[in-house]
């Protein structure tokens, strides 16, 4: 169900403080994970399960580089091995907990859940972090009560804008219209197109004179499990009818996106949107990241609903249309991955 050899997203760096109780719970790809800073701020990722009783460590407490089980006082360091057991003189050799390789990068943090040795940290997506100077970014979050299939559908398929989003995000059927190109590579697709002609979205309109029209260019990456890395740019109309608008650029913005799925039917979604310094006026980042959060909600209410009703009825035919194009590509970029970690199971001798 899930690729393991992959970067999860576990939140922002915000979320792990040095705090005395600065341990952090978190659900990733079907395993209970319990993360911390030690004393020099580097980040651990632990499985949360005491060895002794399966009770949890996010329950414990931390004591220098170490956590504490508050069930019945194991320690355990950084690397996982217990390193002491009240009561006993002897730590018996299989008492340990496995850890996962983590990394921050661009203010969020970052955990390998597959096989350590492959941890390789380019594969992480490239984005832009609420620390980059250049740019004003807020960051929000929501829980999504999806399987992660879905919400890859639905970022690979900008269309559902103009409708979904018809209050915050749309304001036409322009995105309807327009005939994404999509490259596929060895963990995701680029995606790129131009709408022409539009008017502002619904959350900015009226900020300009009736009738005003623009051209809006994107450029959305996305790659596995789950990451979605827009650049997103509003331009006076141009004259191009093909390819990249060649109208004057009027806001440049940018959101990082990524989804972690906690479980069959949950996600975490970890986002930020905002202005480059350059194009951004008092307030403006404020509006928009105002918009993104609802437009989420939006998000969230239909994707809650779509997957009540496949779980329904699980095998009520569908229809495919053109708008599938993008989430067909990018979920056989997943499947190709999960066949080859699966293969790679089954020659491993036993």
């Amino acid at each position: 169900m899930f690729v393991k050899n992959a970067w999860y997203c576990a939140g922002w760096d915000k979320d792990l403080s040095l705090g005395r109780d600065g341990l952090l719970a978190r659900r990733i790809a079907g395993e209970s994970l319990v993360l911390y800073r030690q004393p020099d701020a580097t980040v651990v990722a632990m499985e949360d399960r005491c060895c002794h009783r399966h009770a949890p460590l996010s329950l414990g407490r931390k004591e220098g580089d170490s956590i504490r089980c508050m069930y019945h006082g194991m320690k355990f360091g950084p690397d996982g091995r217990c390193t002491e057991i009240p009561g006993m003189s002897r730590i018996p050799e299989k008492a340990c907990v496995r850890t996962y390789p983590v990394t921050e990068r661009d203010n969020w943090i970052w955990v390998w859940m597959g096989e350590p040795a492959k941890a390789d940290p380019a594969l992480i997506c490239e984005a832009i972090g609420p620390g980059d100077p250049a740019w004003n970014l807020r960051l929000g979050y929501v829980r999504v009560d999806t399987n992660y299939r879905q919400e890859i559908a639905n970022l690979a398929d900008l269309s559902h804008v103009a409708w979904v989003h018809s209050l915050t995000l749309g304001g036409s059927d322009a995105w309807s219209n327009v005939k994404p190109r999509h490259v596929l590579n060895d963990r995701g697709i680029d995606t790129t197109y131009c709408v022409r002609r539009t008017p502002a979205p619904s959350f900015a309109k009226h900020l300009f004179p009736e009738g005003a029209l623009f051209d809006i260019q994107v450029h959305v990456r996305m790659s596995v499990p789950c990451n979605f890395i827009l650049h997103f740019s509003v331009h006076e109309v141009g004259s191009a009818t093909e390819g990249p608008t060649d109208g004057r650029l009027v806001l440049d913005t940018f959101s990082s996106q990524a989804v972690t799925p906690r479980d069959a039917h949950s996600c975490d979604y970890y986002y930020s949107w905002g202005c480059s310094r350059a194009t951004d006026l008092p307030g403006l980042t404020d509006l928009m990241h105002e918009a993104n959060n609802v437009a989420f909600l939006e998000d969230k209410a239909m994707l809650e609903g779509q997957y009540q009703r496949m779980r329904e009825r699980p095998d009520a035919p569908t229809v495919d249309i053109v708008h599938d194009a993008g989430p067909g590509k990018l979920l056989w970029v997943l499947d190709k991955l999960l066949k080859e970690e699966a293969r790679a199971i089954e020659i491993v001798p036993a």
